[in-house]
């Protein structure tokens, strides 16, 4: 259905399905917290919303928690807004909303949700009919509620930057988490060949569609040089730096000429810029920010991903480990100690 069809359809209808027998509750950060030992997570009861004309409702069976649903509670996300529930990746069932999306699994994601609105963490969920796109066929509600930030940012990046073809090289920066993952699965589904900066020994360990070059950055004191003898001097023809200005250096000394690098972290602001090597190498820079795509934008892009996940060619992230609300603090606190295990809420 196109969205204009959905967005038209203002009649809201609720699903018959017995909801889960414990009471709904949402969870709701009030204030700003200096640290996780001081953040007050409240799991407060939650009515089931009557969507406005033009919204539906979601039943949440699944919602990730993302180092930046952690980091807005504390404050650190400039955009968010007080009080709200966190949460920006969701997979659920419409329960109430357009008739033709009663009773349907969907999945998605957005940089306002549990930002700037209220979020997934939480039994209901209140988004656009817009933003309302099926699950993928053949994967999990964990596994659907896992995978839009990661995947979302990759893809935004790519899709910026011009997507990965056959015969380009893609560099992968801090490929053992998340976002990187993701981008190795997207690069080696559009047949470019992959090289993977990680921290660990051994090859890659995510999936991916072909072979995968690992390289590991503790035992390469120089990144970009091991970069261009594993491509015959040439360099790579995208970077996807998803750690920032630890391998700024790195990233330039190993693109290719009129290579592109993408952007999504840092540590620190300011960096060392050589323009004469900007500009002789014919240099594209890419920022990427995934709380600038709302939930519209933001499942459109996942949207674009469907036909990958339902043929195999993407896989969603395994989910580690699941919790219940009121454990919701101790996965806040496992996602915020850098762990790599992807995280789920089951509201």
């Amino acid at each position: 259905m196109s969205a204009a069809a959905m967005h038209t359809t203002h009649t809201t209808h609720t699903a018959q399905a017995a909801h889960p027998a414990h009471p709904a509750r949402a969870l709701r950060v009030t204030e700003k917290a200096a640290t996780l030992d001081a953040l007050r997570l409240e799991a407060a009861a939650q009515a089931e919303p009557t969507p406005p004309s033009g919204h539906a409702v979601v039943r949440v069976a699944a919602a990730a928690v993302n180092p930046s649903d952690v980091k807005a509670t504390l404050g650190i996300m400039p955009q968010a807004v007080w009080p709200r529930t966190p949460g920006r990746d969701f997979a659920g069932t419409v329960v109430s909303g357009p008739a033709e999306w009663i009773g349907r699994e969907v999945y998605g994601s957005g940089g306002d949700v549990g930002i700037t609105r209220d979020g997934s963490h939480a039994r209901y969920l209140v988004l656009p009919a817009q933003a309302l796109r099926a699950k993928p066929q053949g994967i999990s509600m964990d596994e659907a509620g896992a995978v839009g930030v990661p995947f979302v940012t990759a893809y935004e990046g790519f899709r910026r930057s011009g997507m990965p073809q056959a015969g380009q090289t893609v560099l992968v920066l801090g490929a053992n988490g998340k976002v990187g993952q993701a981008a190795v699965q997207l690069a080696s589904q559009a047949g470019a060949r992959v090289i993977a900066v990680q921290r660990r020994e051994g090859p890659f360990e995510g999936f991916a569609s072909g072979p995968v070059d690992a390289i590991d950055a503790r035992h390469h004191a120089d990144v970009g040089a091991r970069v261009r003898e594993l491509t015959d001097g040439r360099g790579a023809h995208i970077v996807y730096n998803t750690v920032g200005s630890a391998y700024f250096e790195a990233a330039n000394k190993a693109m290719a000429k009129g290579a592109t690098q993408i952007f999504i972290a840092t540590h620190d602001r300011a960096v060392p810029f050589d323009i004469f090597a900007f500009y002789r190498g014919m240099h594209t820079f890419v920022g990427i920010d995934s709380l600038a795509m709302d939930c519209i934008a933001s499942t459109a892009q996942l949207d674009a991903m469907r036909e990958g996940f339902e043929r195999g060619t993407l896989k969603p992230f395994p989910v580690a480990r699941s919790f219940t609300l009121d454990e919701a603090l101790d996965a806040y606190r496992l996602v915020l100690s850098g762990s790599t295990d992807r995280v789920v809420l089951r509201p």
